[in-house]
């Protein structure tokens, strides 16, 4: 029987090509998701080109109409206006719709109830809003955390909360495994009370909880990546059950796992070769102008790759929302000689796909697909794609977390 999977909080897909990765038999029957740059991004990558010929005679207005029953957003933090999204063209409203349909989306998770979702979860991944738990988004004044009443995108953790208790109010089946990605600092002092009573929320409606903070080098990808994981088990009141999972993950505990990574591994991931046209156009665009506050940035980041072009570092920093920014995860000398530009460039967003451990492949489906929303401008710009990418989960990652489900499945018939 097909493994049934909920993505919440979904993103670009980590968790599905994860799954699809170790050849699991799974079908995510619903992902949740508001953003409608990722909603697109993510139908794409997982599903290919879209048919759009079912909407050629769909007046804007019947778009709308039905885009405005879902609480959506255009950059993930706050929702989309009716007046903003009659806004956008016809060609966007009809992908986004399509995008929906074909991912089978419940949009905002303030929205899904127990009963918007089928019988017999086996996973319910949830990587909420990181911006509020974040050290960057403190010192920018998000200072709610996941408290309860925080009111902020953090805090959507609850909502979580709230649905697994309708599935219990309505005498239904919680998942039989739960797994959080979020950043390390949802254990620090400030927020590791709130974390906490979520786990004790959880045990006591019958999970076994493990934690993890794992790094991306370890798991063979060479970022300094570190996250926070949770893999939760439903035992239920089963005791001998519950003992027997506790054990397992003291044997199988993923933070003792090490990889020594090739010294030249970045050669797989850094496109340098600037004779390959893709390559090239990707390298200017992903170059800076020569200005003082880019020279700086260059000063005071890794080297990823020397003047002789050849990887200089084993390893990239974190790869985040932004690369333009100081700290950022590495430069890359070149010689391209573009008038006013700088001679270095940044990652370019399918270097920052693949160090998230997605094909190469995938990234081309984005690019193949992308089309001009308004003014020649890509609808998926350069800064949207790098976005996705830092908002993301490394594939590698993740994917141990989910292999030590399938021993568990194995072991125990969860």
């Amino acid at each position: 029987m097909s493994f049934k999977v909920v993505e919440a909080f979904a993103g670009i897909g980590s968790q599905a090509k994860a799954l699809s990765n170790l050849g699991i038999d799974h079908e995510v029957v619903n992902i949740i998701e508001w953003d409608i740059n990722a909603i697109y991004a993510y139908d794409i990558i997982h599903n290919g080109p879209q048919n759009l010929d079912k909407y050629k005679s769909t007046p804007k207005e019947v778009l709308i109409e039905e885009l405005s029953k879902y609480q959506l957003s255009s950059n993930g933090k706050e929702p989309l206006t009716l007046a903003s999204l009659s806004r956008l063209p016809i060609s966007t409203l009809k992908r986004v719709l399509e995008a929906i349909r074909r991912t089978r989306n419940l949009v905002s998770i303030t929205d899904v109830k127990a009963k918007d979702l089928p019988d017999e979860i086996d996973l319910l991944t949830y990587s909420f809003p990181c911006q509020d738990l974040s050290i960057s988004g403190f010192w920018h004044g998000n200072k709610g955390g996941i408290d309860r009443d925080a009111n902020n995108r953090s805090g959507m953790l609850w909502e979580v909360e709230r649905i697994l208790m309708e599935l219990g109010d309505e005498n239904r089946q919680v998942p039989k495994y739960l797994v959080m990605e979020n950043v390390t600092n949802i254990l620090a002092d400030r927020h590791i009370g709130n974390f906490v009573e979520w786990q004790t929320f959880l045990e006591r409606i019958g999970y076994v909880n493990k934690v993890y903070n794992l790094k991306a080098t370890n798991f063979g990808v060479p970022q300094n990546r570190t996250r926070t994981f949770m893999l939760s088990v439903y035992v239920g009141d089963n005791q001998d059950l519950r003992s027997n999972i506790e054990t397992f993950f003291v044997e199988n505990n993923l933070e003792n796992v090490r990889t020594n990574l090739d010294k030249d591994i970045l050669d797989e991931y850094l496109k340098i070769d600037y004779t390959n046209a893709i390559y090239y156009a990707e390298a200017i665009t992903n170059t800076p102008n020569d200005t003082p506050s880019r020279r700086k940035i260059f000063n005071e980041n890794p080297h990823l790759v020397d003047e002789d072009g050849r990887p200089n570092a084993p390893i990239v920093r974190t790869i985040t929302t932004k690369q333009d920014r100081h700290p950022n995860s590495g430069v890359i000398l070149h010689d391209l000689h573009i008038a006013g530009k700088s001679q270095f460039r940044y990652l370019t967003p399918r270097e920052c796909f693949m160090l998230m451990g997605f094909d190469e492949s995938d990234y081309q489906r984005l690019v193949d697909s992308n089309f001009k929303n308004r003014k020649d401008i890509n609808f998926l710009t350069n800064e949207k794609l790098v976005k996705f990418a830092g908002n993301s989960i490394v594939v590698n990652v993740i994917q141990a977390v989910f292999e030590q489900i399938t021993q568990i499945r194995e072991q125990y018939n969860i």
